[in-house]
């Protein structure tokens, strides 16, 4: 899998695949848009609060999923010395960083119709929380570390750490008493959301799911670029 994401490869990536990503992300947005906002049905109890979930449920899925990604390149970074695990996990950071916060804000702005609330420290609003200062330490680890290999060294611990966040996150409603409502789509069994709704879901996330790749591909180019130019100085 990390041969795909090699130096040579990304870096001979043509800008025109970049460009077909982001049309094809910007006509999913829009399909998205009318089904969340239009097509898809209020919530009998919720109402039109409920629409709030096509951005709250993909940011979330996402958030934990680049969180994932972090901690197995850390795992492959610590153990293997795959040297390009670190960079592809450093590139995918703050996307994961940023739709974690959208996560929290979203969930406020749909908690305070629902619960009559703005935030409760329940298990899964207090882990995502904790996701969030995780994000955060290994962020400020490769900015502020200024020994590359003390650098990478600690930013791998913290995102082995921050694997264990993940299960709390999504185990949490099941495990503790919450506020949180349980998880209505699952995997390993039949979803309980109604396809009215799964459908905008599905096209909302995969909308996000490209924009983060289109983020993580500039990133990660620019990062190689970065070392090149900084292997030729010295």
């Amino acid at each position: 899998m990390f041969k795909k994401f090699s130096p040579n490869k990304l870096l001979a990536l043509n800008n025109k695949y970049i460009r077909v990503l982001i049309f094809l992300m910007i006509l999913i947005f829009l399909l998205g848009l009318v089904f969340a906002l239009f097509i898809s049905p209020p919530d009998y109890i919720q109402g039109d609060s409920v629409r709030i979930m096509y951005v709250h449920v993909p940011s979330s899925f996402i958030a934990l999923g680049s969180f994932a990604v972090i901690g197995l390149a850390s795992i492959l970074n610590l153990i293997f010395k795959i040297k390009i695990a670190p960079l592809i996990a450093k590139s995918i950071a703050p996307i994961g960083f940023i739709f974690s916060i959208t996560s929290i804000v979203s969930g406020s702005l749909w908690g305070k119709p629902t619960w009559g609330i703005w935030w409760v420290w329940d298990a899964r609003l207090t882990s995502m929380l904790v996701l969030v200062f995780f994000y955060l330490a290994y962020i400020i680890s490769w900015k502020y570390i200024k020994d590359l290999e003390k650098a990478n060294r600690v930013s791998s611990i913290i995102g082995i750490l921050g694997l264990l966040n993940l299960p709390l996150i999504k185990y949490s409603v099941d495990w503790w008493s919450t506020l949180h409502q349980p998880s209505s789509i699952n995997f390993t069994s039949s979803s309980t959301i109604h396809y009215t709704m799964l459908i905008p879901l599905a096209i909302m996330f995969l909308g996000m799911v490209i924009y983060s790749f289109i983020i993580f591909l500039m990133r990660y180019k620019t990062d190689l670029m970065i070392i090149k130019i900084r292997k030729r100085n010295n």
